[in-house]
């Protein structure tokens, strides 16, 4: 077993796992909605718009992840969740509370995602018609 670090403030710590267990998802919602962005007519329409769905995505996983954290703190707590839980665990309500938040998240990017990519398609049904006009 290793050693726990411990550290001056605990959040550091927090912030870091969060990042290493989810820095993966990003990229890929990154990489496919820079994909979607292709469809764009030009390089000034496809930024203004991928950035506008990345920040759609973005908005849509923290909102989800804040209702994952309100399900955590009344429904999980009263019925704790047959999980992992280290062993040296002080606080168990939070820990549940930011392990419900934490898989919230994960379908708040889903659906972020999918959100964006109808977004995006619908901004360029829409540029392209008034290029018709």
């Amino acid at each position: 077993m290793q050693p726990e670090i411990i550290l001056r403030n605990p959040r550091y710590g927090v912030g870091i796992v969060g990042v290493l267990a989810t820095w993966w998802v990003g990229l890929f919602i990154g990489i496919i909605l820079s994909f979607v962005g292709l469809i764009h007519k030009n390089a000034s329409q496809m930024f203004r718009v991928t950035i506008k769905s990345l920040a759609l995505t973005l908005l849509i996983a923290l909102t989800v992840g804040c209702m994952g954290l309100l399900y955590g703190h009344f429904v999980l707590i009263d019925n704790i969740p047959n999980w992992y839980y280290p062993m040296n665990l002080i606080d168990i309500d939070h820990f549940i509370m930011v392990g419900s938040m934490h898989n919230f998240s994960y379908l708040g990017g889903l659906i972020g995602l999918i959100a964006a990519i109808v977004y995006s398609i619908r901004k360029a049904k829409t540029q392209n018609k008034n290029l018709g006009k």
